[in-house]
């Protein structure tokens, strides 16, 4: 039996009402739909896969539909401090960044940008295997295996059976990701979304509109490889629906990590020019996220654009970040928690410990793909490691949530801080054979170093944020 996930209105219901209770809409009504649904028989979300295990009634489907419907048209007391529109979120930062006068426009050497990119992949591959994992059980497998603090790929040699029982590898990474299976860097949407970044650039350059990345993803992506918000958005799109809409729609995802693994290639072709790329990965994001999530990538936009304009301090790079993001935020106010966490246990490997915990013990109310906690994350392991790419990249990872994700950002960033290939250890670059296996048109076996190349090409000035084309609507010109 074939069951589609993250679209099944039935399993959607669940993380709408989640998602209700933390962006603060009435709490009587979200209680009473919630008992609606709950006397009806309505089952509960799927905690860490996308679909329940079987269908549902008619009548419980059509009512579930009637639900989120019923939820969406309740406003948020924090429609205010937590913006979608970009006019509204620049008005909300008074420090919106200028662009660096040293590094804005500079094109970053092609070698700084296949460290990115190798860093970007390094940190996913490491996070693969324990992705959907507890955090326990990441600890366990780690420490049965002699590597934790985490330092190197994870591996099942040595490990006890009952132990690999207990917390079995993600099955679709393992084969791929542990150390001893290693070779080259397999297929990951985080990588993905990364090439299909350079393929809007390509097509439509920095002026893309975001009907532009709704084309590029009808013509170049199956459903099949879409997850969460953005499967929800495909859906959407199909049934008529327009952008912005397509991330408002019955998607409870929308403030969920899906536009922050979209947005480095914003950031490395805007070098020095935080508030730019910030712009950039709002126009991709507000396909499939709101709120929280569109804050997500702007950020990690603004960042990684301080880190490819030459920046070599990470808390400086983060700063940007936090300057495009509305400061009462929820993610504004994680961030800074995550910071000052980090600072106050200053240390090695094992001092970022109780940050992690912390962080958990901070966050446990949201899904362990949300924005909030996993931006929080990655903030405090860069911030914890001072930029270093091995601490980066295995305190990201260690402190599990999305760990594939977190692990390619911080990844990424840190990269671009090593600012060539030859600064990263060679333990994480070796094993990637400079081979990237993809599904995206043109890419599949492509090397790091020409997609270095490739980016830095992208580099080169071009139309900015403010000089957006108009363009017919998708549904207009998505067959033509």
């Amino acid at each position: 039996m074939l069951r589609m996930t993250w679209v099944q209105p039935e399993d959607l219901l669940g993380h709408e009402l989640r998602q209700a209770a933390q962006d603060g809409r009435s709490p009587a009504t979200v209680a009473a739909v919630a008992a609606r649904w709950r006397a009806a028989g309505g089952p509960e979300a799927p905690d860490r896969s996308g679909a329940s295990p079987a269908p549902v009634s008619r009548y419980l489907r059509t009512l579930a539909e009637d639900l989120l419907d019923e939820l969406a048209e309740l406003p948020s007391p924090l429609a205010d401090a937590e913006p979608t529109e970009l006019d509204r979120i620049r008005a909300l930062c008074p420090d919106w960044p200028a662009p660096s006068a040293a590094g804005a426009g500079a094109v970053p050497p092609a070698a700084r940008l296949e460290a990115a990119w190798l860093g970007r992949a390094a940190g996913c591959l490491l996070g693969k295997p324990v992705e959907k994992l507890p955090l326990d059980g990441i600890r366990a497998l780690a420490r049965a295996t002699g590597n934790w603090p985490l330092t190197t790929w994870f591996t099942a040699r040595g490990l006890p059976a009952e132990l690999a029982a207990a917390h079995p590898w993600n099955r679709r990474s393992a084969p791929t990701s542990l150390a001893e299976n290693i070779d080259g860097m397999p297929e990951d949407d985080d990588l993905d979304f990364a090439l299909l970044g350079l393929l809007l650039l390509r097509r439509h350059g920095r002026s893309f509109t975001t009907d532009d990345v709704a084309r590029l993803w009808l013509d170049e992506l199956p459903a099949g490889r879409l997850f969460t918000a953005e499967r929800v958005a495909y859906r959407n799109l199909l049934s008529g629906v327009e952008p912005p809409r397509t991330a408002r729609h019955r998607n409870p995802f929308r403030e969920w990590i899906g536009a922050l693994i979209r947005a480095d290639v914003h950031g490395w072709t805007n070098p020095g020019d935080p508030g730019a790329a910030a712009a950039q990965a709002h126009r991709d994001a507000v396909l499939s996220h709101t709120g929280s999530g569109v804050h997500a990538a702007m950020f990690a936009a603004a960042v990684i654009a301080a880190a490819a304009g030459g920046g070599r301090d990470v808390h400086g790079c983060l700063r940007a970040g936090l300057a495009v993001v509305p400061p009462s935020s929820r993610l504004a106010r994680a961030v800074r928690h995550a910071v000052r966490l980090a600072r106050e246990h200053a240390g090695d490997a094992a001092a970022f410990e109780p940050v992690v915990d912390a962080l958990h013990a901070e966050h446990a109310r949201y899904h362990w793909v949300h924005a909030v906690p996993n931006t929080a994350l990655i903030a405090a392991a860069l911030t914890h490691a001072d930029g270093d790419f091995t601490g980066s990249v295995c305190r990201a990872v260690s402190g599990g949530w999305d760990t594939d994700s977190n692990g390619a950002t911080a990844g990424g960033v840190a990269g671009l801080l090593a600012g060539s290939p030859e600064a990263l250890p060679e333990r994480w670059t070796a094993p990637l054979r400079n081979r990237l296996a993809t599904t995206v048109t043109g890419f599949d076996g492509v090397g790091f170093d020409a997609l270095g190349r490739t980016t830095a090409h992208l580099c080169s000035p071009g139309p900015r944020q403010d000089q957006a084309r108009p363009a017919r609507t998708v549904l207009e010109t998505a067959t033509s």
